[in-house]
C-alpha cells in the first residue's frame, strides 16, 4: 500500500470549499477518473466542506490519494474539526436530518457516494470523517489481515514531502516503515525515498538488518530518521528497530506503550542496532510518526477511536498535534475487523 501527500485546506468560509473542490477534481482526473467519477469527488468535497462552514469550528479538509496492492487508486477526502461534535451520529447519516435548518443531505450523501466511509465524533470534542472514492465506484478489495491509515503533509511552503512510508507484506507478516529525510524539500524527499526503495527490493532479515542496509543506501543523501516495525498479526507481536526521532506507539483502549529508537541518522551515523519485540494485543493499533507531530500526546477520552478505520485515528491526531513547521507523517496500522 502507498499514498500520495495530502493537501490541507482550512475551511472557514464558502469560497474555500470551491478551492478544495477544484483541487480534488484535478487530482482525480490525474488518476484517470472520468467526468462522472470526478463529479462524485466534487460532491463529497461540497458536502463535507459546507458542513464545516455551517456547523463546525476549526474546520479543515485533507485531500490525497491512496494506492492499493492491485495498483488501483482512490481519492481520499478527510474532514476534521474541533467542535461542537455530533451527539447522534446514526441520526446524522439519515437523509433529512439537520441541526442547522438545511436539507440535511450532507453526511448521508457522502456515505452513499464513498467506497470507504467512516466517521467519529465526540460532543464536545469534534468530528473526523473519512471518504475514499474509486474511479469505477467499486469498493476496494481487502488484501491481507491488516489495514493502514495515513496523514502525510509537506512542510509549509513546500510542494513535496520530505517524509515517506511503506507497508510491505512478507510471509504472513507486515513491514511498516516511516522515514523522515533531514530538513525538508526535495533533498529530504530523496533521502526518505531511498529508504523506501530498500523495502521495495523485498529484502530478508529483521528490522535492524534492513535499517543497516538503508544506512548504506542513504550514504549519498543527507540522511534520515527511520523506524521499521515487523507486525505479525498471527503471533500478536511487533518487532521494532529505529534510528532518530520517529515515534512509535502501541495504543489500545487499555494501554499506551512507546517503542524505543536509538540516537543517530540513517546514512550518516548509527550505532549497533537492536530489535525489540513487543506484544500486539488484538484490538491495539500500531502508530509511527515523524517529528512533524508533537511527541507527548494521548487519545484521552477518545480511546474508542481505535475501533474505527485507522485513517480516522491518524486524522484525529493530526487535527491537534501537527507542529506546523516541518513535514508531518503519521501511519496507523491495525488488524482488519479489530
Amino acid at each position: 500500500m502507498a499514498s500520495h501527500c495530502h493537501a490541507a485546506f482550512d475551511v472557514t468560509e464558502p469560497s474555500r470549499v470551491g478551492e478544495v473542490r477544484r483541487h480534488a477534481v484535478r487530482l482525480a482526473e490525474s488518476f484517470g477518473f472520468d467526468e462522472v467519477a470526478a463529479g462524485r469527488v466534487a460532491l463529497v468535497v461540497n458536502e463535507l466542506g459546507n458542513n464545516l462552514v455551517r456547523h463546525a469550528q476549526g474546520g479543515r479538509l485533507l485531500v490525497g490519494a491512496v494506492e492499493d496492492d492491485d495498483g488501483g487508486v482512490q481519492v481520499e477526502v478527510m474532514s476534521l474539526d474541533v467542535g461542537p461534535g455530533i451527539r447522534d451520529i446514526r441520526a446524522s447519516l439519515v437523509d433529512g436530518f439537520s441541526t442547522g435548518g438545511t436539507a440535511g443531505q450532507g453526511l448521508g450523501a457522502v456515505r452513499r457516494l464513498s467506497q470507504v466511509f467512516d466517521i467519529y465524533s465526540r460532543a464536545p470534542g469534534g468530528t473526523v470523517v473519512l471518504s475514499r472514492l474509486s474511479a469505477d465506484g467499486a469498493a476496494p478489495r481487502a488484501s491481507g489481515p491488516v489495514e493502514a491509515g495515513v496523514v502525510r503533509i509537506p512542510a509549509p511552503g513546500e510542494h513535496v514531502c520530505g517524509d515517506n512510508w511503506s507497508l510491505v507484506p512478507r510471509d504472513g507478516r507486515w513491514l511498516l516503515l516511516v522515514a523522515d529525510g533531514l530538513g525538508h524539500g526535495p533533498q529530504a524527499m530523496e533521502a526518505a525515498d531511498a529508504a523506501v526503495a530498500v523495502l521495495a527490493g523485498a529484502p530478508d532479515g529483521p528490522p535492524s538488518h534492513l535499517l543497516e542496509r538503508m544506512h548504506q543506501a542513504l550514504r549519498a543523501t543527507r540522511g534520515a530518521a527511520a523506524a521499521l516495525a515487523e507486525a505479525d498479526p498471527g503471533a500478536g507481536t511487533i518487532t521494532f528497530a529505529g534510528v532518530g526521532n520517529i515515534a512509535g506507539r502501541i495504543i489500545s483502549g487499555l494501554g499506551d506503550r512507546s517503542l524505543m529508537s536509538q540516537h543517530g541518522t540513517v546514512g550518516v551515523q548509527i550505532r549497533k542496532l537492536q530489535d525489540v519485540a513487543y506484544e500486539w494485543p488484538p484490538h491495539a493499533v500500531l502508530v509511527l510518526h515523524s517529528d512533524g507531530f508533537a511527541t507527548r500526546w494521548a487519545l484521552g477520552d477518545a480511546t474508542d477511536l481505535v475501533q474505527h478505520h485507522p485513517a480516522l485515528v491518524a486524522a484525529w491526531v493530526a487535527r491537534d498535534q501537527i507542529r506546523g513547521r516541518d513535514d508531518a507523517t503519521i501511519v496507523v496500522l491495525k488488524r482488519r475487523g479489530g
